[in-house]
This record gives C-alpha cells, structure tokens and sequence, in this order.
C-alpha cells in the first residue's frame, strides 16, 4: 500500500510493506491490502524520500500513535515518541534499520499493552492508518500463550467442533468460526465500538481495551441483545418466525454480517452453543486465544444457594420450577493472566455469553479463572458462585403427593458431566472436567466444598438404599426406528420386596424444559425377591415420538420406584440423543487454491416416512467466499430408505486444512450436520 505525503524530510511516498507486515504478524488471512499487527511485535515501514538522505545523529523524526474518538496520554491511547538506536519491545519505539540513502526502513513496535483498535500514525508530517491485535505470540502480552499448536487451535483455526447431546452421547457438531473473512474483524470492532460503555465514555472504553479482562467482559455481554445492540437474540421456547433456528446456523460469519448489514439490530435467534461460538470467533479475530466448551448436565441455580431443588409429581413427571438442570451448556474459555488475582489463577478464564443472570447489572458472566471453580474461590471476579453451581450444585428431588405433602426422593443426579472441548489439532473430544473438578468424594473435592461453603455436598452420605434402579438403553437409537429401554430393579435386601413401578418418556429440549409423552407404563405390582433383578421394557415407537421431538433429538426417560414396605421413593432418569443419519460427502476434482471443486453431497432417508423440500447448504472458511451455497434437491420427495444427492460447486481461495460444513434441511428430518476435512493445495 503506497501513500504519497509531503513532509519536512521531503518524503515521497510511505509503503506499509501490508504483505510482508501481515504475514509476520499472522493477520495475513484478513487480507493483505491494509496494515493488520500484533502488539508488542515491530513492523516495517519504507519511507522513500524525493531528495536528500537519512542522517543517522543528524536527521530526526517523530511519531504519535492514536486510537479511539478522543485520544490522550492519561488514557494510554496516545503516545508520543522519537527513533531509538533500537526498537524496544517493552514499549512503543521506532528505529532505523537501512543503511543512509534515499529508501529509509523503519522498524515500529507497539507497546505490548497498547489498547487494540483503530490506530492512526502520524509519521513526521504524514499519517498512516492500522490495526493493532492481541498478540499470544508475544511473552509480554497478558494473552501470551507458550505452544505452537495450541495458538493453531485457538487463534488461527477458522472452524472447529461443538459438543451437543447427553452427556452418554456426546454429539460433535461442526462449526465456521470464520474470523478471518472478509469484513468480518472490522464487525469485530464495530461491536467494541457498539458496547454501553464506549457510548457512555469512549476514551475510557477505548483504553479498558488493553487488558483482555476488560475485552472479554464487554464481549460476554454484547454478544447477546439483552441490555445494549448487541449480535444475538435468544430463544428458548415456541417457535422461530421472524428469525432464524439456532439449529439452521452452521458457522459465525452470516450472523456477524447480518448484523452488521441490519443496522446492529439483533439477530434472531441464538442458543447458548451459538452465543458461544459467536464469542470464540470475534474472540480469536482479536486476537485472544479461545475454545467453546461443554459442560453436560449444566445446573441453572436461581437463588445462588448451590442447590438444585426438583419435584416430581406421583407418577415421577417433573413438575417445572426456576432451577434447571440443562441437558448441555456451551460457554468459552479465554486464556489470559489475571494480575488482579493472587498468583496461580492464569490460564484458561470462563466467560459466557449466554443471557442467564444478570452481573454488575448486565446480562453477562466472567471472566472467572477455571482454576478458581476447581478451588471453590467464590470470592473471586466474576460471577465465581454461578459457574461453581453450573458444575457443583447439590440436585435434591421431593415428591409432591396429591395430599399435599411432600417427601424427599433418592437420586443420584450429578450435575457438572464430561466437560468437553475439541482437541487440539483433531476433531475428537478432549474431557477436561479435572480442570474444573476435583475426582468425587477426594479429599481435595472437600478442602474445595469447605471453602465455597457448599454444606449440602459436604453432608451428603451416599445412601446404600435397599432397592437399587438404574436405566438402560440399546447402543443403536436411530431417529426413525422403534427400539426398547429398559428400567431395572434390583432387591439388595434379606426380605421380599413388592413395590410400584412408573416408566415413562417425553421429548426435551436441550435446557430441560419437557414436551409431550412418548411412551408410559405403570406397574402397581411388581415383586422382587431378596437378590433379585427385575428388568421392565418400554417401547418407543417412531410413531408416538416422531412428531413430539424437538431439534435437539433428546428424550428424558424416567423411572420412580415405590416401596411400598418402607415408602421409600427412588427416581432414576437417563436422557438419550437419537442419532440422525450420516451426511457423506465426496470431493470431485483435486483440491488447489482457486480450481472449482464440487462437493457431492448424500444422505439416506432414516424414516419410515417419505421426506419433502429437502435443502442441503455448505460453508467453509476459505472454501465458499465466507457465503452459505444451497442446492435444493429436483425431486419432490425422498422416500423411506431413498437418497437425496445434490452437488454443489465452490472454489477454495486458501491453501491448508480446511472444513466443508454441511447442514440438511426438510419437512420431517431438520437440520441434520455434517462435514468434511478437506486438504487445499497451493
């Protein structure tokens, strides 16, 4: 980039060297027709003078660097600043290093805790513009980050995998994360630029950017719409006219450009695994190392009292209240050092996006250091207690009999299952519940109760009751087929055991909220003798479930057992993810940078019924020019056991691994996912 001035040293023309800069600093994929850098990290410039020569000791020639609408010194978003004989990586400094003539280089670094944004560099006489980023690469920047790989999952990687389902069944979903697409980092900005707090006092705002505490926080809130213009929002319940299904989505680029392009009004609709990956995108496109993150059988705890309290009516249905157990939630991670906490507590920080309870009086939650949950620090920022409950909170379930009473019900409900994120450089799952949990029952899971006061976990005795009930299920749970589960009973005692057996099923959402029945049975009878097991069937037709399930493809099952000699009341519940059918993709033509390829594209009909307006539609960073390309199928309708097949073109602009996401849509089988990994030459 060239840009003609006139200026004291008589200088002709300034050339950014945008291709050399950017590459260096790995902004490259944002484009290399603008200045995009690193913080703490020098660039080059060229000057090339009209007449006359750089004089080392003789010549001189100044700087100022500006961000934000009112830049100043107080603020640290203005400094002022001379050549050194070197550049100075601790703050920000220029330096000559050519040899004197007419062609000067200069090395310019910024200082490593600069604020990110829009800067403007005024050269001697003349001005430049750029943009500066976090920079995980530099040891002195508070998002340093110390593995080569790890910075290629987390910061670079443009499309990666969300873990959905039950915690038995963890589903991979595959997401376009997409920072680097085109107009995708100047939305990143724009929505810095769009947070209350910049509008209420921009310099303030503008220099809180050079701590990613301050920048994680701003976009935990504004990520969702709930208190300012922000990107997304939620929707729990009922259905999605006017907007979009949060299960349609398959990466973060269309719905950043939707609102860019809307005036910044809301896009319609998110959920918590699309609020997350919206945050992981603009997150690493400034520059922030981060990955979404699962955590299964998630506690919702209302009233900040660690404890889930649940009820169930006689026949074990759950009678709804405002603590939730959700089947899944997905929040980030930010890794970051926090000096504002005691040592120890760097690394990876919890920040979630997803509109739930209010903190500091806006609808957002974090940072919170990871390790500070694993130790029950309650007392640290922020919001400690609620994500300490998402993955501790005590689940106590009662009974509400018809009479009126209640009485207590044995469960054996752990909330805080296989915390999961994608691995490093794979598509597989990576458990890391032992960076958020001591192992059940230790010692050191005791020392961390004790500190958070959780008394409800610390008096908890397991109970050896003397009916054991378990659940189990068929590893084959296909949507479209009829199969059997199976609650079973075991007498663990010396005596005869009669008791009351209710089993019963009912579609789910994925934050526990119940839909319709699918299957039922109550035995008033049912005999066990001392040492016995009883294992009771319920069947689940296609046709009963199918037309109840949600998206989520999630059924709770529960069984309640009545002794009837002691009274005694025991719940077991399973929640099962029906499997939808693999989406296979096959690449015609060899895979280079810019050579039309096409993706043929099948799936098999699972159900016993015929499928109508089937749509399949792709997307890949790199691969479909940041757009969504959709081919509906010619035919009408796909029968039972039919395949729909389409093949749709696109022409990848960068070499490397890369992710063809693909979603299948129809009147009966809605947004089944798939992908494939695709390997770009040059």
């Amino acid at each position: 980039m060239l840009f003609p001035v006139s200026a004291a040293l008589d200088i002709e023309r300034l050339d950014l060297e945008c291709q050399f800069n950017n590459t260096d600093h790995r902004t490259d994929l944002n484009g290399v027709d603008r200045l995009i850098v690193r913080r703490g990290q020098p660039f080059t410039i060229s000057l090339y003078l009209r007449s006359g020569s750089f004089q080392p000791g003789v010549s001189s020639l100044s700087f100022v660097a500006e961000t934000g609408p009112q830049p100043s010194e107080q603020y640290g978003t203005r400094a002022s600043f001379g050549l050194s004989p070197d550049v100075d990586t601790s703050r920000w400094s220029a330096a000559v290093t050519s040899p004197p003539g007419d062609m000067v280089a200069l090395q310019i670094c910024s200082a490593p805790n600069a604020p990110i944004g829009r800067y403007t560099l005024t050269v001697g006489q003349s001005k430049i513009e750029f943009i500066l980023l976090f920079n995980p690469w530099c040891p002195a920047d508070d998002v340093f980050l110390d593995d080569e790989k790890s910075l290629e999952e987390y910061v670079l990687s443009q499309d990666g995998i969300i873990f959905r389902g039950s915690h038995q069944f963890p589903q991979p979903t595959p997401w376009n994360f997409g920072q680097f697409e085109s107009g995708i980092l100047d939305i990143c900005l724009r929505i810095l630029d769009s947070n209350p707090k910049y509008l209420r006092n921009p310099g303030k705002d503008c220099s809180g950017r050079r701590n990613p505490i301050y920048v994680s926080r701003v976009l935990s809130a504004m990520v969702n719409c709930n208190d300012d213009k922000g990107v997304l929002l939620g929707k729990w319940s009922g259905g999605y006219d006017g907007g979009v299904s949060p299960f349609l989505w398959r990466g973060s680029v269309e719905i950043l450009r939707n609102w860019d392009s809307q005036a910044c009004q809301p896009v319609r609709f998110g959920q918590c695994w699309v609020f997350a990956a919206v945050a992981c995108s603009v997150s690493r496109a400034l520059g922030m190392p981060c990955r979404v993150v699962t955590n299964f059988l998630s506690a919702h705890d209302t009233n900040s009292n660690l404890t889930i309290e649940r009820y169930i009516d006689e026949n074990g249905e759950l009678v709804q209240s405002r603590d939730m157990i959700w089947n899944f939630h997905c929040w980030i991670e930010n890794w970051m050092t926090r000096p504002d906490l005691k040592a120890d507590f760097n690394g990876w920080q919890v920040s979630d996006p997803t509109p739930q309870e209010k903190s500091e009086g806006v609808y957002c939650c974090g940072p919170i250091p990871v390790k500070a949950i694993k130790e029950g620090e309650l007392t640290f920022k922020y919001d400690a207690p609620f994500v300490f409950a998402e993955v501790n909170a005590d689940v106590v379930t009662f009974m509400k009999k018809k009479d009126g009473s209640t009485s207590k019900v044995t469960t054996a409900t752990v909330v805080g299952q296989k915390i999961s994120t994608k691995k490093v450089g794979s598509d597989a799952r990576e458990d890391i519940t032992h960076l958020y949990k001591y192992p059940e029952g230790s010692d050191e899971e005791r020392e961390a109760f004790t500190k958070a006061n959780h008394q409800n976990k610390l008096l908890q005795q397991l109970q050896n009751a003397g009916l054991h009930l378990a659940i189990k299920v068929t590893s084959d749970m296909k949507k479209g087929c009829d199969f059997d589960v199976f609650a079973v009973v075991t007498n663990n005692t010396q005596s005869e055991k009669m008791c009351r057996l209710v089993f019963g099923s009912c579609a789910e959402s994925y934050n526990g909220t119940l839909g319709e029945n699918c299957g039922f049975k109550d035995l008033l009878n049912v005999g066990l003798s001392p040492g016995a097991e009883r294992r009771i069937p319920l069947r689940l037709n296609y046709s009963k479930y199918g037309s109840h399930l949600t998206e989520d493809n999630l059924i709770r099952l529960a069984a309640l057992v009545v002794d009837y000699s002691t009274k005694e009341a025991i719940l077991a519940v399973r929640h099962i993810v029906l499997e939808n059918p693999e989406i296979k993709v096959r690449i015609l033509g060899e895979p280079k940078e810019n050579r039309k390829l096409a993706a043929e594209i099948t799936l098999q009909n699972p159900l016993p019924e015929p499928l109508e307006n089937c749509c399949f539609s792709i997307e890949g960073a790199n691969l479909t020019g940041g757009h969504v390309l959709s081919e509906r199928l010619n035919d009408s309708t796909v029968g039972p056991g039919e395949d729909a097949k389409v093949k749709i073109y696109f022409t990848p602009s960068h070499s490397g691994l890369r992710k063809l996401v693909v979603d299948f849509d129809s009147n009966k089988l809605c947004h089944v996912k798939g992908y494939r990994n695709v390997i770009i030459g040059k």
